[in-house]
C-alpha cells in the first residue's frame, strides 16, 4: 500500500513557527491533513492553524519526553486520528551567528546534550510511539531534518551539527528495521535557509556569499525546502529508504 499525501495525516514537530510551520503549509496544499506539535510555540501555532483553515490539528508536546509522545500519541488516537507519516523537524532553540558561536575552546557537553535532547532523542521517541500504528497498516512515512554542515562545516558550529550527524545515523539504522514493513526512514538536509528564526540572526554577507558560490546563486528558502519534503511522503519515494537528500542549491554536491 502506498498512500497518496492527500490521503496522509502528517504529524510535523516543531511547526509551530519557522521552517516547520512551511513544511506544514506544503503538506496542507497538497491535501494532507496536518497535525502541528508545538513546544512553546502556542501563539504562532493558533495563528497558522487558523490561516490553514481545515484538516489541521494543534498538539502540544515536548518531543524530549517520551510520556508527552505517549500523550500526544493517545490525544490523537482517540480522536481517531491516525498519524501516516512523521516529519521529525524540531530542533533545540539555536542561532546560526558564526561570529557568536562558541568555539571549541569554549563549549561544553551540556551544549552537545541540549542539542541531542531534540534531534536524536526526540526522533528515538516518535520512532517508538507512532511505529506501531504504521505496521498495523503496513504504511509509514518518518522524515528527519538534517543539515548539510556535517557533510561540510563551512561554519563549525560543533554541537548543532554532531546531534544533526547522529540522527543522519539514526535515520538509517531505523530504516533497516522498518522496512519489512513498509515503512521509509529519510532525511531531508539543508543548508542555511532564508529565513527561519535560526538564521534570522545571520549576517546578510554571509547570505551573499552562499548566493555567489552556490550553482543555482541563490540562498535555498524554506519553500523551497519544503517542498522537497513532500518527495519523501509521496509515491514517487517507495523504493527509497535509509537516505539523505541534500536541498541546498548545490552547495555540497553528493
Amino acid at each position: 500500500m502506498n498512500l497518496q499525501i492527500k490521503e496522509q495525516t502528517v504529524l510535523i514537530t516543531g511547526a509551530g513557527r519557522g521552517l516547520g510551520s512551511e513544511i506544514a503549509k506544503s503538506f496542507h496544499r497538497e491535501g494532507a491533513k496536518v497535525v502541528i506539535n508545538y513546544r512553546k510555540s502556542f501563539k504562532s501555532a493558533q495563528k497558522l492553524s487558523a490561516s490553514l483553515g481545515e484538516n489541521v490539528i494543534l498538539i502540544q508536546g515536548d518531543i524530549r519526553e517520551k510520556d508527552q509522545v505517549s500523550k500526544m500519541h493517545d490525544e490523537l488516537h482517540n480522536k481517531d486520528i491516525k498519524v501516516d507519516t512523521v516529519v521529525h523537524n524540531a530542533i533545540n532553540d539555536f542561532v546560526f551567528n558564526g561570529d557568536q558561536r562558541k568555539k571549541i575552546d569554549t563549549i561544553e557537553w551540556q551544549d552537545f546534550q541540549n542539542q541531542i535532547e531534540t534531534s536524536q532523542k526526540g526522533f528515538l521517541n516518535l520512532l517508538n510511539i507512532f511505529n506501531p500504528n504504521m505496521k498495523k497498516n503496513s504504511f509509514g512515512r518518518f522524515i528527519s531534518i538534517g543539515t548539510n554542515l556535517f557533510q561540510n562545516p563551512v561554519i563549525p558550529y560543533h554541537d548543532y551539527t554532531a546531534a544533526k550527524g547522529g540522527l543522519l545515523s539514526l535515520t538509517r539504522t531505523a530504516a533497516i528495521d522498518l522496512g519489512q514493513f513498509n515503512i521509509t526512514v529519510n532525511m531531508v538536509s539543508g543548508g542555511l535557509l532564508k529565513v527561519t528564526d535560526a538564521s534570522k540572526g545571520t549576517p546578510d554577507s554571509v547570505f551573499e556569499y552562499i548566493s555567489s558560490i552556490t550553482p543555482l546563486r541563490k540562498v535555498t528558502t524554506t519553500e523551497d525546502f519544503s517542498d522537497a519534503v513532500l518527495f519523501f511522503a509521496s509515491p514517487w519515494s517507495r523504493a527509497v529508504t535509509g537516505q539523505n537528500l541534500v536541498v541546498d542549491g548545490g552547495l555540497v554536491l553528493n
